[in-house]
């Protein structure tokens, strides 16, 4: 049979380039390659749920082994006993389907690598104790069997039972009938590109890879390359191209991370509008009188930069000029958690995680708040989420861990925190201490149980409990509660002739890297950005309040893999449900803010805003 060259191939392709429609992939789309080299095969593909699983077989002493060269052969192991007998007991298992799901399909591709005219008739003696497991003609919901490797020709596939169907390939031409017997094409991606499955391949490349794809498709075939790198960035890509089947030798990887993709993706149609900052005051060595510090906590700047591309190519935060990064390690870890971290910028010493406002020999430290207080200015804390949190507690509370939240509540009594906004009423209104309600009003506090009710406020100390509902996600419908509780808490300080500090904590931006879901991390990072917006604009009317924007430590680990700045769109990936040592950046807008660029500590944090009330 005549065979086109690669290049008339593409020549012929030019003249239909269309690829179908196809739908996402999903898990059931992995192909198990070189499956019998897995430590369990068979099994391991199986229940990662691939759809496609690879045995390549020789034919030696009358039976099917296993093998990918003669020498590699081993005593037992065969098709029989690793793939058709324990693939039929799960069937049965199943109710006569491949998988629990009906919805799941498989086959298995039996490449022979070599002499398929004795291979082939073995073959088909094996199968026969198992016809209503791969009998595909008669039963939709059969196993299909797919001869691939030594296969042969076309004109001869009529000679072999409809039970097995064959492995195409793109520049070979079948006739209407042959094609019936293909169950898919198949080709080595290095004949179309030089990719190595890191970033994209080159246009002229990736124009010759959809090409083929879609030739396959304009046969109603689906399609698969195979030799391709296991890592998301190239399954990404593939699926970009259009392939049908991702060839993987890591099953477990790949279903992993299809079942995860919704939450790995997000786009943000319609972008909201940034602030542009009129730079009057920035950098200026001038007197600093008041001080927002933004917290987002869990923001590393692949946090940052998720956001930056979903809202279209731009961000408050990007809008500023100064910038630095702050080095987050604990006392006792070089990974922080929230309490050692924000301990560590709220009291300007290190400390052991879970620790909450107290020194590594377990003694109270005076936090920033307090300190400022004895200069005369005032202050407000608040939160996205719990405000008995490491984040927030740090800056009024001191316990030696963070999770002792009634204790924390507690010791707001202590503070000097003049506007605490925040969720968990249940550990104020509830405490052990049944007065600490009343002892509360009786230091001057007014209780408030909603934003609505808070921003009737016009003067005095506040104590902002909301219920937990007005915190829940942004995603899930939060609204501007954040940006809101800043506006107001700035206009009630500012009566105060000797300034303010108010620390602002985009708390959720941590839970969405801790469950490693993109789309609520940068919706979060998107509602702390319109906060962001607020402070830079009131630094802006006022000429004397310095902005200061950082996070305590970075979350999950995000990695960013495909983005379209220009449709708000974004795919990444997570290496851990945990806290990273990853430094974090700090932007600083306003007065002095030039004090705040290059890399240090975050202990240095507490250091620079002391030294600028110090020196005034």
């Amino acid at each position: 049979m005549k065979k086109l060259s690669c290049y008339s191939f593409f020549a012929l392709l030019l003249l239909a380039a269309n690829v179908q429609a196809q739908q996402p992939l999903s898990f059931n789309s992995g192909h198990s390659h070189n499956d019998y080299k897995q430590n369990i095969p068979l099994l391991r593909a199986y229940y990662a749920g691939m759809g496609s699983i690879e045995a390549d077989v020789f034919l030696k002493d009358g039976q099917l082994f296993v093998a990918h060269e003669l020498k590699e052969i081993k005593p037992g192991a065969t098709l029989l006993k690793q793939y058709l007998e324990p693939l039929y007991r799960l069937y049965k298992e199943n109710g006569n389907h491949p998988y629990a799901d009906p919805k799941l399909k498989l086959q298995l591709v039996i490449d022979i690598k070599e002499d398929h005219e004795h291979v082939l008739p073995a073959l088909l003696k094996e199968l026969k104790p198992f016809q209503d497991m791969v009998n595909k003609p008669l039963n939709p919901d059969a196993v299909s069997i797919v001869i691939s490797g030594d296969m042969p020709k076309p004109e001869n596939f009529k000679n072999y039972p409809a039970i097995i169907s064959f492995d195409g390939r793109p520049t070979t031409v079948y006739t209407d009938e042959q094609l019936e017997r293909v169950a898919m094409i198949s080709d080595e991606l290095k004949h179309y590109t030089v990719w190595n499955g890191k970033g994209t391949p080159t246009q002229t490349d990736a124009d010759k890879l959809k090409m083929v794809i879609g030739a396959a498709h304009q046969k109603g075939k689906p399609f698969r390359f195979w030799a391709t790198q296991d890592s998301p960035n190239t399954w990404l890509e593939l699926e970009k191209f259009g392939v049908d089947w991702i060839n993987t030798d890591a099953p477990e990887k790949l279903k992993e991370f299809y079942l995860r993709k919704d939450k790995l993706t997000y786009t943000n149609p319609v972008a909201y509008p940034v602030y542009q900052p009129t730079y009057k005051s920035d950098g200026l060595n001038k007197k600093v009188k008041n001080i927002i510090l933004l917290i987002g906590d869990g923001m590393g700047l692949a946090q940052i930069h998720a956001g930056w591309i979903a809202n279209h190519g731009n961000l408050n935060i990007t809008m500023l000029r100064n910038s630095g990064f702050s080095q987050t390690a604990a006392a006792n870890s070089g990974n922080t958690d929230s309490a050692a971290g924000g301990s560590a910028i709220a009291m300007g010493e290190k400390t052991n995680n879970r620790y909450i406002g107290m020194g590594t020999d377990d003694k109270k430290r005076t936090n920033l708040v307090d300190t400022l207080a004895s200069y005369g200015l005032k202050s407000g804390i608040i939160s996205a989420g719990d405000i008995t949190d490491a984040t927030p507690a740090v800056f009024y509370a001191h316990q030696l861990d963070r999770s002792y939240s009634e204790a924390i509540a507690a010791d707001f009594l202590n503070s000097h925190v003049d506007i605490l906004v925040g969720s968990n009423q249940k550990s104020f209104l509830q405490n052990p201490d049944a007065s600490l309600l009343s002892k509360l009003e009786n230091k001057g506090y007014t209780l408030s149980k909603s934003l609505s009710d808070f921003k009737l406020k016009d003067s005095g100390k506040q104590l902002v409990l909301l219920p937990d509902s007005a915190t829940r996600p942004v995603k899930d419908g939060r609204g501007d509660m954040l940006a809101q509780s800043l506006k107001h808490t700035i206009k009630l300080l500012s009566a105060n002739k000797k300034g303010f500090f108010i620390m602002t904590e985009g708390a959720q931006i941590d839970y969405g890297g801790h469950v490693n879901d993109l789309k609520y991390v940068v919706t979060e990072l998107h509602d702390f950005d319109k906060t962001v917006a607020e402070a830079v604009r009131f630094a802006d009317q006022d000429g004397e309040t310095l902005v200061l924007i950082t996070a305590d430590h970075e979350t999950g680990g995000l990695t960013l893999l495909d983005a379209a700045a220009a449709e708000g769109r974004i795919e990444g990936e997570f290496s851990t449900n945990d806290h990273t040592n990853i430094m974090v950046p700090v932007y600083a807008y306003g007065p002095h803010s030039g004090d705040f660029t290059g890399t240090y500590s975050n202990t240095e944090i507490f250091k620079k805003i002391l030294r600028l009330f110090t020196a005034r």
